[in-house]
């Protein structure tokens, strides 16, 4: 029978280490300390409780719990002297049965691990669905783990380490995230539309209006309806837009709920793309993007739909509905991939799209204009600016994001809440010097545009460096038709300033830009920059804020409150109604815009809870 939770907080001690047992790998200690603190309010306080034990225990330990666990497909398996859990876990990922062809690779991948390291290769094997990883994926994640340094790739063993205890401890309660599997199945889903050429190469990117691009539109606006929503329907910008009307009024004796079908936007008798909420209630906003950068990862704004989609599904299978309407956007564009163009989608919403922007061309010439009438859309600034939105019929918006960051994976924490987003900027700009020979042109008689902007680089990451948390990157740096025996000419760049307020962007971006134009004068090249983006820091909204914690403390989850260096739709719509986020942990040290960014469906699961109960916390408020 599973354990339940009542069981392990009034248990003996003895008794509820026995419960614990093999949770860490021939180290009960870790469970013993923790019990200490009981009652433990959920499995995840639990979790964490841990997570802390181990962490204090300092790096003796630590060293000892990892040298504690077997090498994976190692002596231990074959002589089968693995532990229940351990051979379990190995069995699921089909290590009991290489070939001897896999076999021998994995055999030299953990020779060469332990002569770098001096422990061994940890891995929760489970992977981050609990399903279990393929044996092709040990053996990548195993040879690139492998350039980690040392210190690194402890904590990384540490954290797949509380991993496989959270799958361990899942199993003796009896516990699986539904709620997290059914997300984390959609965005798999999901993540088969990717742009010609990127399937091939096993990569997801999905830019504007592509053809992928729509079938993701499509596919959202179809899923949303048969979920529950009342109504779906892609917006004059390709924002999917679904709503999830609001209780009938109690004077009212009915309230009547159409459902939207699926169909081109220029056949919709209302023309204006959007969905008024009832003038007797306010809707709740929320979503975020579904395009991504190129060569991407599969939560960075996605998470940010499917979260309320999971809520609003609940809600309509227990055939209820709160004294709010909840209107879920699945934002068209935030990357700025395509066009330069960033935040497009909620900048619809909130009446900031630009005109000019119609007429942007990209790679392939297209404009803005040819790729919406293309994509079925008026591409209309008429059309465009009945998209936005009356902030008096919303309460607020609020978005769920994966951190994109390391905070929380390296504190073992699910969930954190943003206290801010940070002020940004970014730049292309061109610097145009004099091509030459390699060979002949001296070093002082050279031109060099490339020299001009690593300079440049190398000033901005100082700059950056010695002014607390701001940072700036880099990010494209390319010379045009370069040669191997050509000093280049002509180099392009990009330039991307964060800092966690305006005022420290600004001076930031000042003493960059004045140091570009230093650095051109005395190499005597010239320069153009063109800024393409400026977003204002968003401070989260205090009301919203303590909502996200009073949520996040109802789970038994540490609080961890946490600025945002990247930005968010929520940047756009806090220019026009309050907002505040919520993060959700990164697997791979919290890697984002990269195939590697990953998150669990655990960690997904007190995601949705979380905003589950901000739902309910705002019924209360509107109940009474």
């Amino acid at each position: 029978m599973p354990v339940t939770l009542d069981q392990l907080n009034t248990a003996p001690l003895a008794e509820a280490a026995q419960m614990l047992d093999g949770l860490y790998e021939h180290s009960p200690w870790i469970a013993e300390a923790a019990l200490k603190q009981r009652p433990f309010a959920s499995l995840a306080a639990l979790k964490h409780a841990m997570v802390r034990v181990l962490n204090e225990a300092g790096v003796a330990p630590q060293l000892a719990l990892i040298r504690a666990h077997p090498e994976l497909a190692g002596k231990a398996m074959v002589s089968q002297s693995l532990t229940t859990e351990s051979t379990h876990e190995q069995s699921k990922a089909g290590l009991t049965h290489c070939t001897p062809e896999e076999f021998a690779q994995i055999q030299r991948l953990n020779a060469d691990y332990n002569t770098r390291f001096g422990f061994p290769f940890i891995l929760a094997v489970r992977g981050p669905r609990g399903t279990g990883l393929t044996k092709a994926q040990i053996i990548a994640t195993f040879e690139r783990r492998l350039q980690h340094p040392v210190d690194f790739e402890r904590a990384e063993c540490l954290r797949n380490i509380h991993r496989i205890a959270e799958i361990r401890l899942n199993d003796k309660f009896g516990f699986e995230p539904v709620l997290g599997n059914t997300v984390w199945d959609w965005h798999e889903d999901l993540a088969r539309h990717t742009d010609p050429g990127c399937a091939e190469r096993g990569q997801l990117t999905v830019t504007y209006l592509s053809d992928a691009h729509r079938a993701c539109a499509a596919q959202l606006q179809r899923q949303m309806l048969s979920i529950g929503f009342d109504e779906a329907h892609i917006d004059a910008v390709g924002n999917v837009v679904g709503v999830y009307q609001a209780a009938v009024d109690a004077k009212n004796e009915e309230k009547s709920v159409r459902a939207e079908p699926v169909e081109a936007f220029a056949s919709r008798s209302t023309g204006s793309g959007r969905t008024a909420p009832s003038a007797s209630t306010q809707t709740l906003l929320t979503g975020s993007h579904f395009d991504t950068v190129r060569n991407g990862g599969k939560y960075d704004g996605r998470l940010g739909i499917f979260v309320p989609m999971a809520c609003v599904q609940q809600l309509h299978a227990e055939g209820r509905r709160l004294p709010f309407a909840i209107e879920v956007v699945g934002f068209a564009e935030e990357e700025g991939q395509r066009y330069k163009a960033t935040f497009l989608g909620s900048g619809a919403l909130t009446g900031h799209f630009n005109p000019a922007w119609l007429d942007q061309q990209d790679a392939d010439g297209i404009t803005m204009r040819e790729a919406m009438q293309h994509a079925g859309l008026p591409a209309t600034l008429a059309a465009i600016g009945a998209l936005q939105r009356d902030p008096s019929k919303y309460l607020g918006f609020v978005e769920v994001h994966i951190e994109q960051g390391p905070v929380l994976g390296e504190l073992d924490l699910p969930l954190g809440i943003v206290t801010s987003i940070n002020a940004s900027l970014r730049y292309l700009g061109e610097v145009v010097g004099m091509a030459s020979h390699a060979g002949t042109t001296p070093m002082d008689r050279r031109r060099d545009a490339a020299c001009a902007v690593a300079e440049l680089a190398l000033y901005a990451e100082q700059r950056a460096a010695a002014d607390g948390d701001s940072v700036a990157t880099i990010g494209m740096l390319q010379v045009p038709n370069g040669s191997i025996n050509v000093v280049p000419g002509v180099c392009t760049f990009s330039l991307d300033i964060r800092a966690p307020s305006n005022a420290q962007r600004d001076a930031l971006a000042q003493d960059i830009v004045a140091q570009l134009r230093a650095i051109c004068e005395r190499r005597g090249v010239r320069h153009t920059l063109e800024e393409t983006m400026r977003a204002a820091a968003a401070p989260s909204a205090p009301a919203w804020q303590a909502r996200w914690e009073a949520a996040v403390t109802a789970l038994g989850v540490a609080l961890h409150r946490l600025p945002s260096g990247a930005g968010h739709d929520a940047m756009k719509l806090h220019e026009v109604m309050p907002q505040a986020m919520l993060f959700v942990r990164g697997q791979n040290s919290g890697i984002s815009h990269n195939p590697l960014e990953s998150t669990t469906s655990d960690d997904m699961d007190l995601c949705v809870r979380a905003f589950a109960h901000l739902l309910e916390q705002l019924a209360t408020e509107h109940q009474g």
